[in-house]
């Protein structure tokens, strides 16, 4: 498979009986896109960058999804839980993990040697995705 093609424009909140989607804010410190996951760069006053999975365990560290573009000094708002509507083509039940590329988000069978694993979710349906991160720190093998 391949990551998400994901639409920046229809990456909304999504309802979901029983889940209430959660959310934090933080600043930009490289330009982030709707619906990409970002990570706290320790080394850059903690502002949001775009995550990857094999850059190191640093930028694996996913804190949430953006919920809105912006570019370097803004604000952004990210999600940390719950559910989101892409506009992506999700297969439902599939569970979705941090990409190889600053931002993608791929199916978990496409993990691949040396990529630091973070769960980021699973999809409730075929534009739904419950936010549930699990950062592990391991690179699979």
């Amino acid at each position: 498979m391949a990551a998400l093609t994901i639409t920046a424009s229809n990456v909304v909140p999504a309802s979901v009986s029983g889940l209430t989607p959660t959310y934090e804010r933080g600043i930009a410190g490289a330009a982030i896109t709707a619906g990409y996951p970002v990570y706290k760069d320790s080394t850059d006053s903690d502002k949001l960058k775009l995550a990857d999975a094999n850059a190191s365990e640093a930028t694996a560290q996913v804190v949430g999804i953006a919920v809105h573009s912006a570019t370097t000094g803004q604000p952004v708002t990210y999600q940390t839980a719950g559910p989101i509507s892409y506009g992506a083509i999700l297969t439902k039940g599939e569970i979705y993990v941090l990409g190889a590329t600053a931002g993608d988000i791929c199916p978990a069978d496409d993990l691949s040697s040396g990529w630091y694993t973070t769960r980021l979710g699973h999809a409730h349906s075929t534009s739904v995705l419950i936010i549930d991160l699990r950062v592990t720190g391991v690179t699979t093998t």
